[in-house]
């Protein structure tokens, strides 16, 4: 009776899954991170009666756009698509009449039979269709329950010390790999996998790295009052860190990150403060005008005080004054120094760099002995006196080289232009450097 109730329900389960099914996804909302795909039936389908987690050949596979789907076949991962549209699934073992070859698909069909039937009747296969959710899943709060520590740098005061600060706000992640999130994450589920089930989990693990993120942010010379306006920088390097955690173990990255306030103690706040107002006396002129508003409140303070008299009131105003030792006058002075040191020094008359880079005045280099080089359009005279004209300003020797003589009043020139007469024949002019051509 046994063998016969099986090589029925063989039989009919067989008949009954030749239909090719479609498998569809209704959106996935923000709560559901994976779903199982649902097969579509209606009053006027006759596909009523086959088997659960059975796919046939040809069946037809919706995918939505942020949506990502998955066939696993007796567990394991066989087809993957992250497209959107139709995807037709051809290569399943179990074989369907009205897609392909007919006279293949009978053969197999008997073959399927045959096979149920040791299973009691039953397909002993489980083939199933997973929708994961590729969307941002955002609305994740975080605070930091107690203090991170965040190292503060700043440059200009000589500042490098740590505080601790709280922040909070708010995170997305997504989805990258739903092959890594199905298997080591939500499996061979029946049920919606939804976010609740994972959330508590990542905020400690996000936590955990703030601090290892925030140094790095604080490598960069990011102040923490500016952290809102660095989100990306820690987003990456939240990424970076929770890379092993998150990217290569579950297939999730963090897609942003939200900071709504970032408070320090007051303590370290007060320490900052302090800092910085010393550093800002740094400068002599910043002290003179801070020490002026000093004496311009004791006087207005001075003033409207009757109890113990103006004159006293003036006189502790200048002992104090005396005692500290430095007046505005003198720092605005200490500021003038400090500005004149600092002014780039104009170059030496006649000042030359030498090849071997030393600076010179005169007309060897005081280092390696080189002489001035001739600058552009520079002769040196046989006197050793250098020139730029056409004569020595020395001796009155001519610039070496050919020289030509033409009058300049008439024009007339003689037959050696080099050797002219002391006079011109034509107009009596005398020869100059006025009548030098070349």
């Amino acid at each position: 009776m046994g063998l016969i109730k099986a090589a029925l329900g063989a039989i009919s389960g067989t008949l009954a899954d030749q239909w090719r099914e479609f498998f569809y996804c209704d959106s996935i909302n923000e709560n559901v991170l994976a779903v199982k795909g649902q097969k579509r039936t209606s009053s006027r389908s006759s596909n009523t009666k086959g088997s659960d987690n059975i796919i046939s050949n040809g069946s037809v596979i919706a995918v939505n756009e942020g949506q990502c789907m998955m066939i696993v076949d007796q567990g394991k991962v066989v087809e993957f698509s992250a497209e959107p549209g139709e995807f037709t699934w051809d290569s399943s073992t179990e074989s369907s009449i009205f897609y392909g070859n007919l006279g293949e698909n009978i053969l197999n069909t008997f073959k399927q039979v045959g096979r149920r039937i040791t299973f009691g009747g039953d397909t002993g296969k489980d083939q199933r269709v997973y929708y994961f959710n590729t969307k941002e899943i955002i609305g994740n709060k975080y605070g930091t329950p107690s203090p991170v520590p965040f190292r503060v740098v700043d440059t200009n005061i000589g500042l490098d010390m740590d505080v601790a600060i709280r922040c909070h706000g708010e995170y997305s992640y997504k989805i990258v790999d739903p092959m890594l999130f199905y298997v080591n994450v939500c499996g061979n589920v029946s049920e919606p996998y939804t976010r609740d089930r994972i959330d508590s989990t990542l905020k400690s693990e996000l936590l955990t790295a703030l601090q290892p993120a925030f140094a790095k942010i604080s490598e960069q010379g990011i102040r923490y009052s500016a952290l809102p306006g660095h989100t990306t920088e820690i987003a990456n390097a939240l990424n970076e860190v929770l890379s092993k955690q998150w990217a290569e173990l579950r297939g999730i990255e963090i897609a942003s990150f939200g900071v709504s306030s970032v408070k320090a103690s007051e303590e370290d706040e007060q320490i900052i403060k302090d800092l910085q107002r010393a550093a800002v006396m740094r400068n002599p002129g910043m002290g003179a005008a801070y020490s002026m508003t000093a004496t311009a409140d004791a006087m207005k303070a001075a003033a409207s005080n009757t109890s113990a008299g103006p004159m006293m009131a003036f006189a502790g105003m200048n002992m104090a004054q005396n005692a500290g030792g430095t007046t505005a006058a003198d720092l605005y002075q200490m500021q003038a120094a400090q500005q004149a040191q600092a002014a780039p020094k104009a170059p030496a008359q006649n000042e030359w760099t030498c090849e071997c880079g030393a600076k010179n005045t005169g007309k060897f280099c005081t280092n390696c002995g080189k002489a001035k080089p001739a600058a552009e359009g520079e002769w040196v005279c046989e006197c050793g006196t250098r020139n730029t004209g056409k004569f020595c300003t020395e001796c009155g020797k001519a610039k070496p080289g050919k020289v030509e003589y033409k009058c300049s009043k008439c024009g007339w020139a003689p037959e050696d232009p080099s050797a002219p007469p002391k006079f011109c024949p034509n107009c009596g002019k005398p020869f100059g450097e006025e009548d030098i051509v070349k």
